[in-house]
C-alpha cells in the first residue's frame, strides 16, 4: 500500500495495498477506516463459515489497532447448483454465523447484497470513523523490535487434509505422517482459530506500544511480512526464526509436496496478527494475551526480529517449528515428534 501524509502530519493517509484504507474526513479531525474481503467456503459447517468470514473482514481493522467497528455490510452469494432445500438450510446459518461474530466484535450488520452465483461466496465490509489515537499506522518498526504472531499457521493445510480424508489418492500421500484423528483435531483447531476475533490483540497493541502490524491471510506469513516491511519509514528488514504451526501440519506440507508451509507461502484464512513490538514489551504481550480475563483461546509467540535492512522480509533457512497442540488433543496423542510443542513465546 502507498503510505504517505494527507493534508497535514496530523492526518495519516493509507490507500491501496495494506489491510485497511485510512482516509481523512473533511470535518472534525476524524478519519474513515474501511476494509472489504470475501472468499469461498473452506469448512463444512455453514455457521462456522459465517463466523470465519466476519472475523476475516474485521481482522483488517484489528491489524490497525482498531478495536471498534461502527458498521458492517455482508456480501453473500448463494450457489445456483444448490437446490431450494439446501439454500434454505445453509444460507440462514451462514448469515447467523456472520451476525454473531459481528455482535461479538461490538458491531452490527446493517445491510449488504445477496446474489445467486455459480459458487458460494461470503464476505463483507467493515467501516469505522475514528480519531488518530484510535489506530496505529503500520509503518513505525525500528531496529531491535520483535515480531509476535497471535495465531498458529497451517489453517489451509488442515482444511485440505480434512477434505483428503475422503480422497484415497491424496490421503495415501500423507497417511504415513498423520492419523485420521490428528487430521480431525487439527481441522477443529483451525476452524476455532479462524473464527476467533483478533480484537484482544488489537487492544493490546496500544497497551504495549506496537509500532506496526498486519494480519496473516492469503499471501502467507512471508508474503504479508514482505508487504509490511515495504511500508516502513525506517530502513529495516524482518527476519523470521520461529514458525508456530498447528501440530502435524508441517509434516503434511512436506509429505504432500504442496502449500510451502515451512517456506511461509502457505495461504492462511483469518490468521493472526503479526505485530512489531519493542523488545522489552514482546514477552509481556505474549503473557498478557493468554490471561483468562480475555477468555480462552488467545495465544502468541515471538517469531522474529526487526534488523537494519532494505525493507524486505525473509525466513531463515531452518526455522524452528513450534508444534501447537490442538485443544482437545492430549500431549500423549502427539508425543512422538512433538518435543517442540509449546504455547510459550520463544526467541
Amino acid at each position: 500500500m502507498t503510505s504517505g501524509t494527507g493534508p497535514s502530519p496530523t492526518f495519516p493517509f493509507l490507500s491501496i495495498g495494506m489491510d485497511s484504507c485510512v482516509i481523512p474526513l473533511r470535518h472534525g479531525g476524524l478519519s474513515l477506516v474501511q476494509t472489504t474481503d470475501f472468499f469461498y467456503p473452506l469448512v463444512e459447517d455453514p455457521y462456522m463459515m459465517g463466523r470465519i468470514a466476519c472475523a476475516n473482514v474485521l481482522s483488517d481493522l484489528y491489524a490497525m489497532g482498531i478495536t471498534e467497528c461502527d458498521n458492517m455490510l455482508m456480501l453473500l452469494s448463494v450457489s445456483q447448483s444448490m437446490n431450494e432445500e439446501e439454500r434454505e438450510k445453509v444460507t440462514p446459518l451462514m448469515v447467523k454465523g456472520f451476525r454473531d461474530a459481528a455482535e461479538e466484535g461490538g458491531t452490527a450488520v446493517t445491510g449488504g447484497q445477496t446474489v445467486v452465483n455459480p459458487w458460494i461466496i461470503i464476505g463483507g465490509v467493515a467501516t469505522v470513523v475514528c480519531q488518530p489515537n484510535e489506530f496505529i499506522m503500520p509503518d513505525n518498526a525500528v531496529v531491535g523490535d520483535v515480531l509476535v504472531l497471535t495465531k498458529p499457521l497451517g489453517t489451509q493445510v488442515a482444511a485440505n487434509a480434512h477434505q483428503w480424508l475422503d480422497n484415497p489418492e491424496r490421503w495415501n500421500k500423507i497417511k504415513m505422517v498423520v492419523s485420521r484423528e490428528e487430521v480431525e483435531l487439527a481441522y477443529q483447531e483451525a476452524m476455532f482459530n479462524m473464527a476467533t476475533l483478533n480484537r484482544t490483540a488489537a487492544g493490546l497493541m496500544h497497551t504495549f506500544n506496537a509500532h506496526a502490524a498486519t494480519d496473516i491471510t492469503g499471501f502467507g506469513i512471508l508474503g504479508h511480512s514482505q508487504n509490511l516491511a515495504k511500508q516502513q519509514r525506517n530502513e529495516v528488514s524482518f527476519v523470521i526464526h520461529n514458525l508456530p504451526i498447528i501440530a502435524k501440519m508441517a509434516a503434511i506440507s512436506k509429505a504432500s509436496g504442496r502449500f510451502g508451509l515451512l517456506q511461509g507461502t502457505s495461504a492462511e484464512t483469518s490468521g493472526g496478527l503479526l505485530i512489531c513490538l519493542p523488545r522489552e514489551q514482546a514477552a509481556r504481550f505474549c503473557s498478557e494475551i493468554k490471561s483468562s480475563k480475555y477468555g480462552e483461546g488467545h495465544q502468541a509467540w515471538i517469531v522474529g526480529i526487526v534488523e537494519k535492512g532494505n525493507r524486505t522480509a525473509r525466513i531463515i533457512d531452518k526455522p524452528r517449528v513450534i508444534e501447537v497442540l490442538p485443544r482437545g488433543a492430549t500431549a500423549a496423542a502427539l508425543a512422538p515428534d512433538n518435543s517442540n510443542a509449546s504455547s510459550e513465546p520463544s526467541s
